[in-house]
């Protein structure tokens, strides 16, 4: 069995270049700067595998200390759920599902419409699909943000595994480019171990293919 690997996200920084929108007047990244970015800020991520899964206590501690409020009680549905509808909104027609999970919400993001054949560069394409994701996790900040990646069983399980990590490792990179808080992500590369459909179909094998983004409430226990 391999080792889980996870990655914190608390130490990351990026600069970029931003440009202004001639059509809205707004400023954004260029996709150029984004690239460069992720790149960059994948190589600086690889010190900070730790090997084991980090307890997301460790990230609640430091965002509470940071001065963002912890949901409680009845709030906790609510906030979830006003969260949980923004990002239907948003991610509707995209390609990308929204499971609600008790009080997480989990994104699916297949690879065919992030990612390129054995890339883990993201697709220009779908730049803006994430840039949304994005805008809706900096809105509803009083959460953490797991990111998985998983691939199918063809390839080792080395090769694949890797391959899980480093496109997970592209996704929270991208959406920390975005603004969301960087000390709300860990990245977990999961390889060929957890499928959700059997590998011995092609259409099996392309559900296994895919990113998650599982958003969970952040909360004091």
């Amino acid at each position: 069995m391999k080792k889980l690997a996870t990655v914190s996200l608390a130490a990351f920084a990026m600069t970029a270049c931003v440009t202004t929108d001639p059509y809205t007047g707004q400023q954004k990244t260029s996709n150029v700067a984004i690239g460069t970015g992720i790149g960059a800020a994948a190589g600086a991520l690889g010190g900070l595998i730790v090997g084991e899964v980090t307890g997301a206590n460790t990230r609640n501690a430091v965002l509470i200390g940071a001065g963002i409020g912890a949901l409680t009680g009845g709030g906790i549905g609510l906030y979830m759920d006003q969260q949980e509808a923004e990002l239907r909104a948003q991610l509707h027609g995209t390609g990308v599902s929204v499971t609600r999970v008790g009080h997480n919400i989990v994104l699916n993001m297949p690879s065919n419409i992030t990612f390129g054949v054995d890339q883990d560069a993201i697709k220009p394409q779908f730049f803006a699909v994430l840039s949304s994701v994005g805008l809706v996790l900096k809105k509803f900040n009083r959460t953490l943000v797991d990111v998985y990646g998983h691939t199918d069983s063809d390839g080792s399980e080395e090769y694949n595994f890797n391959l899980s990590q480093r496109r997970a490792t592209s996704v929270a990179s991208f959406l920390g480019s975005q603004g969301v808080d960087s000390r709300r992500f860990v990245i977990r590369g999961f390889g060929e171990s957890r499928p959700v459909a059997s590998n011995a179909t092609a259409a099996g094998k392309a559900a296994n293919r895919r990113v998650e983004i599982q958003i969970t409430p952040l909360t004091g226990a």
